[in-house]
């Protein structure tokens, strides 16, 4: 299967080197790694074009400076990126990724995610299940659930992709295009890789602060259109995680300020496909029996 790597960054001089480092000790390197400098000011362009100058099978593609915005995810500006150094390409390919700059890669995460996709021709996107470095050093695995391939390691099948488009530029379009695969009749999936996670080098919320971050994933809830009774849930579930009860509380904030605001969400077909998942999992919660009683 021919595999083209994508990856954008703005300003990310600080990871770039470790994770271009993992990419080299890949133990099935891509047949296209495309970096796309999206306006950078620091040395990332730089590094970049070093490293494309020692590998043959990399190539650097330079995006125009933009007007600096307060919060360049709400307007999914990775993703716009990504489509673009898509839509610029000229060669064949079986699997297409969106990879972040700022991960270190596990070395056979480029294998696996092919062998899993070549392996079944239901599986239209994959990636690997991440683990947030603390500052501390210490890592700890991102809570999610199986079936949700976060945006930072996408691995999309090509039939697949080209299903899904177009995929909205807001809020949520790493949970909408999921959606979109699965109401089409794809599987979704991360998978655990064998000898540790691929590792998120910035914690969430590092970069703007973690309620912020909290704040944005409400956003994202309304973006892609969850119920207001499963936002509910989602509440009560992060008022248990760092930083207790107020985690939540920014949560459910970020996600009546998306809908006060009119923030844009994706089409209602696919929030419809969306409610009736969060119905089963529902369902399949209060089915689930009850730990025994010691």
């Amino acid at each position: 299967m021919r595999l083209i790597v994508v990856v954008c960054f703005q300003d990310e001089a600080r990871f770039l080197p470790r994770f271009l480092t993992s990419v080299e000790r890949q133990t099935r390197p891509p047949d296209r790694l495309v970096l796309v400098d999206d306006g950078s000011r620091d040395d990332s362009a730089r590094l970049a074009a070093e490293y494309t100058a020692r590998h043959r099978y990399a190539v650097v593609r330079y995006r125009s400076p933009r007007r600096r915005e307060a919060d360049r995810l709400v307007r999914a500006a990775e993703l716009e990126a990504f489509e673009w150094a898509v839509a610029g390409l000229n060669e064949p390919f079986d699997v297409i990724a969106k990879v972040d700059a700022d991960l270190e890669l596990n070395p056979t995460h480029f294998e696996r995610m092919l062998a899993e996709i070549g392996a079944d021709l239901r599986l239209g996107i994959a990636g690997a299940v991440l683990s947030d470095v603390a500052g501390d050093g210490s890592a700890a695995p991102l809570p999610a659930p199986s079936h949700h391939v976060p945006g930072a390691t996408k691995f999309y099948r090509r039939e697949c992709y080209e299903q899904i488009l177009p995929i909205p530029a807001h809020l949520g379009w790493d949970m909408i295009d999921t959606v979109k695969a699965r109401r089409a009749g794809w599987r979704t999936e991360s998978f655990r890789l064998a000898g540790g996670d691929t590792l998120h080098l910035r914690p969430t919320g590092a970069q703007d602060g973690v309620l912020r971050a909290y704040g944005r994933w409400g956003a994202c809830a309304w973006g892609y259109g969850a119920h207001p009774l499963f936002v509910l849930l989602g509440v009560i579930k992060r008022m248990s995680w760092r930083p207790r009860v107020v985690g939540g509380a920014a949560y459910g904030a970020g996600y009546c300020w998306a809908a006060l605001r009119g923030v844009p969400r994706v089409d209602s077909d696919v929030r419809s496909f969306i409610r009736q998942e969060e119905a089963r999992q529902v369902r399949d919660l209060l089915r689930s029996p009850l730990p025994a009683r010691s």
